[in-house]
């Protein structure tokens, strides 16, 4: 969707959502006390009307809830409004604790607000779906768009455009530039032009824009074809892709004052990511606060065990490659990475990973504390200062990385974590390395701040019941 439109659907959806979580509060506030002049501590319910409606704000731009909104069925739509109102209870409860005004906010509020909010805004967005879609769809908003193409890619061109245009494009025309097929139908729409005629149809037709996909064709035709169109008012899109695979970026901008095309298979939404880095930041420091509890219990019980330092630092790789030291509690005896030599033939893991079941190398306190992750507790100052997230891939050893293909450069992409997919899907229990990869991989493909919470809450099951873990 262009930029206008989505201005227009962004600040439509978020006043229709403030309203609608307004009318709702006062529904609740009604319900609940029948007059506002009998509103107990009417400060403190002010202030939580005020809460939701800032909440509501920053989830719609933060977290951009309303992507694909115009094509997403009704379920789907009442799922996304379910996930917004739970994420603002628990925001909500986050802001009563932390001013110790919990007990003085009225339950049958809160409860009455819950259930308007969730209906009302799921029915006040299916009207306004309904509207948007009318309105850009009408005969004043719809763009007329005419395909310009070969007769290699005319088949694809076509289908995939009527399958990712936006709702208010209509392909108006088509034109084949090196081979006359005028006359033929692609997938409902009809070639009414061809190399010689494009322009004068052009010309004389409504059209608001032109998407021209002309791979290895002669440039000085290609200019003259978007001059001439230039001229006449009419918007041209001319695709550059030099590649093709799934899940990449492109951005045209301005780099050392050369206009660049960039590409990128990752590309993650600075809102999102600032959230990732804040979330990152208070779970270290919970993190931090919880280590240092556990941590004189930890340190009498290595030093009661073996000799040797209470902390194992060792240097790991991060994003894109960067080296930093990665901390945890020892969990094995001080020549472990002497020995780990001698045991490389009984490595269970295939590929550039070590793992052993029966580690000699691991003491009796290092077997318990791997069991139960506490020795990973002290990754939470990585975290805190910036080299690890909560959430990401493994970061692997230097001696892992200087092996690396590019297949597996691309799991460093993203900041590495305590935790990912692969510690929740049976850590000890994959064998392969490609497994890992794969894992990693798919959680760089498909991240979303929701599969962060997902993954942190699996992460936790998977501590308490030590599955996968050896």
């Amino acid at each position: 969707m262009n930029r206008r439109k989505k201005i227009v659907e962004s600040y439509c959806l978020l006043f229709v959502d403030l309203i609608t979580i307004t009318v709702s509060y006062i529904l609740a506030l009604l319900l609940r006390y029948h007059k506002f002049s009998r509103v107990m501590e009417p400060e403190l319910h002010f202030m939580g009307c005020i809460c939701f409606l800032l909440f509501c704000t920053i989830y719609s731009f933060m977290l951009d809830w309303n992507r694909d909104f115009l094509t997403r069925g009704i379920f789907v739509e009442f799922i996304a409004v379910l996930k917004f109102n739970v994420f603002m209870a628990v925001a909500f409860s986050s802001v009563l604790f932390v001013i110790q005004r919990g007990v003085d906010f009225s339950r049958l509020v809160w409860g009455y607000f819950t259930v308007f909010d969730i209906i009302l805004v799921w029915l006040a967005r299916l009207l306004t779906k309904k509207a948007l879609r009318a309105y850009f769809m009408s005969q004043y908003n719809q763009v007329k768009i005419m395909i310009i193409t070969k007769d290699a890619v005319l088949n694809k061109t076509v289908s995939q455009l009527k399958k990712s245009l936006d709702i208010n494009y209509e392909i108006v025309a088509l034109a084949c530039v090196d081979v006359d097929r005028k006359g033929v139908v692609v997938d409902g729409v009809k070639v009414t032009a061809d190399g010689a005629n494009v322009i004068e149809m052009a010309r004389q037709m409504p059209l608001d824009e032109v998407f021209l996909n002309l791979p290895e064709e002669n440039m000085e035709y290609v200019k003259y074809i978007i001059y001439e169109l230039e001229s006449m008012g009419i918007s041209c899109h001319f695709n550059i892709d030099i590649i093709d695979r799934p899940q990449k970026e492109v951005r045209v901008g301005r780099f050392a004052d050369y206009t660049v095309v960039t590409y990128s298979i990752n590309h993650f939404d600075y809102r999102r990511m600032f959230l990732k880095r804040l979330l990152d930041i208070v779970g270290g420091l919970v993190g931090l606060l919880l280590t240092g509890i556990m941590m004189p219990f930890v340190a009498l019980a290595i030093k009661l065990d073996s000799p040797g330092p209470v902390f194992f630092a060792q240097t790991r790789i991060g994003k894109n490659g960067r080296r930093f030291k990665i901390y945890k509690f020892r969990s094995m005896y001080i020549d472990a990475e002497a020995r780990k030599k001698e045991l490389e033939q009984q490595n269970e893991m295939q590929g550039l990973m070590f793992k052993m079941e029966n580690d000699p190398r691991i003491t009796k306190v290092g077997k318990f504390i791997r069991k139960t992750s506490i020795d990973e507790l002290p990754q939470f100052y990585n975290i805190v200062k910036g080299d690890m997230s909560l959430v990401g891939t493994r970061p692997p050893t230097e001696g892992e990385f200087e092996q690396y293909n590019s297949h597996y450069r691309r799991r460093i992409s993203m900041t590495p974590g305590l935790t990912g997919l692969w510690q929740i899907s049976g850590r000890s229990d994959i064998i392969d390395f490609d497994e890992v990869v794969k894992l990693d991989l798919e959680y760089i493909d498909n991240w979303t701040l929701g599969l962060d919470i997902k993954i942190l809450f699996q992460t936790v099951w998977v501590v308490l019941t030590g599955k996968g873990s050896k």
